[in-house]
C-alpha cells in the first residue's frame, strides 16, 4: 500500500471513531443564557444608587451558576437597549432557558409596563411609547427559548417621571409601580420585586433586599424556580418587615424547572434506603396546589384542576377561582359605573333633553347598584377562600408535626449531611410559608397592619400586635375615608396590601382646641395682638368698646340706699317753696277742689265742697255746684 492510500485509510478510521464518539456521548446539557441590564445614571432625573450594583451581583451569580452566556450591560440609552435585545434574541434561539434581569426605573401607563432607558425625558405621557421599551418587547426577545422564559424586574420604584410628565388625555392612567400581567405564552414567568401597584425599597445597603434574596436562592442546584421565588418572597417580607412583597406572574407545567440542575447522585445501596416516606397522591396534590397558589392567577388554578379534578385541594382551587371571578366582576362593574357617571355628567353639561338625562341618571344608578353588589360578592368570595385557606394551613401544620414525631432518631444527622445542597428550610414547610393566601392574624402581620394604619393617619394607639378595639376603630376609619370594605375583625395580608396601596394620609388629622393641622402635625395657634381664639378655633379680632356718657359726680343716693339706709336722715320739704296743693289750700282754705263756671275757675271755699247736680258742658247747664255747710 502506498503512502497516499495509507493516509486516506487513517483519515477514514479517525472519522469513524469521531462519529462513534459523538453517538455514544450522553445528551448535551441544557443551554442557559441571560441578559442583565442595570440603569442608574439617569440624565434627566436624579440618579439611582443601587441598580448597577444589583445588576453586577446578578451577573456574577448567573455566571457562577454555570450559565452558558451572561450579557451584562449598564446605563444604556434607548438605542443601545434595543440593540442589546436584538442580539440577545439571536442568542436565545437555540436556548432552553432564557433569562432577562432589569434594575432601574419602570412605569405603568394604561395598564402596560415600560422600562425606562437612561436618556428618556418623558415630558408628556405619550412620550413613553417612543422613549421607553415595553415589557412585551422583552418577552419577544426571549420567546425562542424552549423550556423556560424568565423576566425579573427590580423596577417597582417610586418613579419621578410620573409626577412631572404632562397629561395629554385626562383618562390616561399612570399607575404606581408596575401593573399586573397575564402572560399569554406558555412557560413564561415574570417576577416583580414588589406586588403590582406597589413600590419596592432600595434598602439601606449597597444592594436591594430583592436582589440579595435572588442571589441567595435562585442558584440552588435542583431547586424548582417557582419554589425559589417562594423563598425569595419570604426573605424579602422578613427583611422589610412585611412592607415589600415580591410576586410572580405566569405559569409552568407540573415538572420541576430549576435554573441550576441538580448534581448527579450515585445509586444508593440497598442497605442505605431512604427513610423518608414515599410521596402519596395527597402530598403531591398539596405540593402542586401550593405552587399554583404561589403563582396566584387563574391559569395556574385551571392547570391544577386539569390535573386534579376532584378532592380536597380541587375544592380549594375552585374557591380561589371564584375569588378571581368575583374580583374580575368587581373591576368590570366599577368601570361600567365610572363610564355611566361620565355619560350622565356629559349630558348634563351639554344641556341634553330631560329624557336623555333621566335615562343616563337611571343607568348610572343601576351601574352603581351593580358595582355595590359586585363589591359584596367579592367580599363574600374572599372571606370563603380565606377561611378555607386558614383551615388548610392549620391541617397542614398538624400533619407536619405528626410526620416530625414519627421521624427516625438519626434523621437530624441525615439532614445535617444533606444541608449544604438544600435550601435553609424543608421544601414542604417552606412552600406552605410561601403561600400567598391570607393566614390567621399573627402578631407580625397585625403589627405591620397597625404600622401602616399609623402611617396613613388612622391609628393613634401603640403598635403592639394586639388587634383590639382601638385597632378595629382605626380600620373602620380607613374604610370610611378610603372607600374600602375590609373586615375590621381580623388583620391579614389582604388588609395589609390594601393599606399599603395608599401612599399618603387617608384619615384627616384631628387636633385639640388651640391647635391646627399643618401637614402631618398639630401646631399651636398663636393669635396676634388684639385678637383672641374663638369657639370655632380661629383667631378673631377684638371689638373696641364704645364710650358711654355718665355723670362726673352723682351725690344723690340710690333708691335702694334711701329705702334701706336707716342712718340716713329723711329729707324734709323746704317750707320756703310751698307745693302747689299747699298754695291752693292756703289761698282758698278749701278742700283743694276747683270750681269753674262760664267765666273763671277758682278754689272751693273753706268748709265747702262740690256736688254734681246734672247737666254741665258747653251748653251752660248746671253741672257741679258749690255746697257750703
Amino acid at each position: 500500500m502506498n503512502g497516499s492510500g495509507f493516509l486516506n485509510l487513517n483519515r477514514l478510521l479517525l472519522a469513524v471513531a469521531a462519529f462513534l464518539l459523538i453517538v455514544c456521548q450522553p445528551a448535551f446539557a441544557e443551554k442557559r443564557v441571560a441578559l442583565v441590564l442595570g440603569n442608574s445614571a439617569y440624565r434627566n432625573t436624579a440618579p439611582l444608587a443601587n441598580p448597577v450594583n444589583d445588576a453586577s451581583v446578578m451577573a456574577a451569580t448567573l455566571k457562577n451558576a454555570g450559565f452558558d452566556a451572561v450579557d451584562f450591560r449598564k446605563d444604556l440609552p434607548a438605542v443601545e437597549t434595543r440593540r442589546a435585545l436584538r442580539e440577545f434574541a439571536d442568542l436565545a434561539r437555540d436556548a432552553d432557558i432564557a433569562l432577562v434581569y432589569y434594575a432601574g426605573h419602570g412605569i405603568e401607563v394604561d395598564g402596560a409596563n415600560y422600562l425606562i432607558p437612561v436618556d428618556a425625558k418623558l415630558e408628556r405621557d405619550t412620550d413613553v411609547y417612543d422613549e421607553a421599551l415595553s415589557l412585551d418587547r422583552i418577552l419577544v426577545a426571549i420567546e425562542p427559548a424552549r423550556k423556560l422564559r424568565l423576566v425579573i424586574l427590580d423596577a417597582c420604584r417610586d418613579n419621578p417621571f410620573a409626577k412631572t410628565m404632562k397629561r395629554t388625555l385626562a383618562t390616561r392612567a399612570i399607575g404606581q409601580g408596575l401593573a399586573k400581567v397575564e402572560p399569554t405564552s406558555p412557560n413564561v414567568l415574570i417576577a416583580y420585586s414588589a406586588k403590582a401597584g406597589s413600590t419596592a425599597a432600595d434598602g439601606d445597603g449597597k444592594n436591594s433586599p430583592f436582589t440579595i434574596a435572588l442571589s441567595k436562592f435562585l442558584p440552588t442546584p435542583g431547586l424548582d424556580v417557582r419554589r425559589a421565588f417562594g423563598y425569595v418572597r419570604d426573605d424579602v417580607l422578613k427583611t422589610t418587615n412585611n412592607r415589600q412583597e415580591p410576586f410572580v406572574y405566569g405559569s409552568l407545567g407540573g415538572e420541576d424547572v430549576p435554573l441550576v440542575p441538580a448534581p448527579a447522585k450515585p445509586a444508593p445501596a440497598a442497605a442505605a434506603a431512604p427513610t423518608a416516606p414515599a410521596p402519596t397522591p395527597q402530598s403531591e396534590s398539596r405540593r402542586d396546589y401550593e405552587l399554583a397558589l404561589q403563582i396566584g392567577n387563574r391559569n395556574a388554578m385551571n392547570a391544577f384542576l386539569a390535573q386534579y379534578p376532584s378532592g380536597y385541594y380541587a375544592n380549594l382551587a375552585r374557591l380561589q377561582l371564584e375569588k378571581f371571578a368575583a374580583e374580575d366582576a368587581r373591576v368590570a362593574a366599577t368601570e361600567k359605573a365610572r363610564l355611566a357617571e361620565q355619560e350622565r355628567a356629559r349630558l348634563a353639561a351639554e344641556g341634553a333633553q330631560k329624557a336623555q338625562q333621566a335615562k343616563a341618571e337611571a343607568d348610572a344608578k343601576a351601574a352603581e347598584a351593580a358595582r355595590l353588589a359586585a363589591e359584596r360578592a367579592k367580599q363574600v368570595a374572599q372571606e370563603q377562600a380565606t377561611a378555607a385557606e386558614q383551615k388548610r394551613q392549620a391541617d397542614a401544620a398538624l400533619a407536619d408535626r405528626a410526620a416530625a414525631n414519627k421521624a427516625v432518631p438519626d434523621e437530624p444527622a441525615t439532614q445535617a449531611a444533606a444541608a449544604p445542597s438544600a435550601p435553609p428550610a424543608s421544601p414542604e414547610k417552606a412552600t406552605t410559608v410561601a403561600a400567598l393566601a391570607a393566614g390567621s392574624p399573627e402578631a407580625d402581620v397585625v403589627k405591620s397592619v397597625q404600622t401602616e394604619l399609623r402611617r396613613v393617619g388612622c391609628l393613634t394607639g401603640a403598635v403592639d400586635g394586639d388587634w383590639n378595639a382601638a385597632s378595629q376603630r382605626s380600620l373602620t376609619l380607613f374604610n370610611r375615608y378610603a372607600g374600602t370594605k375590609l373586615d375590621i375583625k381580623t388583620a391579614n395580608v389582604d388588609t395589609l396590601d390594601a393599606v399599603k396601596l395608599k401612599q399618603s394620609r387617608v384619615c384627616p388629622l384631628v387636633c385639640e382646641r388651640g391647635y391646627k393641622a399643618e401637614g402631618d402635625r398639630c401646631t399651636r395657634i398663636v393669635c396676634t395682638e388684639g385678637s383672641f381664639l374663638n369657639d370655632d378655633n380661629e383667631c378673631e379680632k377684638r371689638r373696641e368698646r364704645k364710650p358711654v356718657a355718665k355723670r362726673d359726680s352723682d351725690e344723690r343716693p340710690s333708691r335702694r340706699e334711701r329705702a334701706f339706709n336707716p342712718q340716713r336722715e329723711p329729707q324734709v320739704p323746704s317750707a320756703a317753696i310751698p307745693r302747689p296743693q299747699g298754695r291752693a289750700r292756703a289761698e282758698g282754705g278749701g278742700s283743694g277742689q276747683i270750681m269753674c263756671d262760664a267765666y273763671l275757675c277758682r278754689p272751693v271755699r273753706r268748709g265747702c265742697h262740690l256736688e254734681y247736680r246734672g247737666g254741665g258742658g258747653p251748653g251752660g247747664n248746671v253741672g257741679n255746684v258749690e255746697v257750703c255747710n
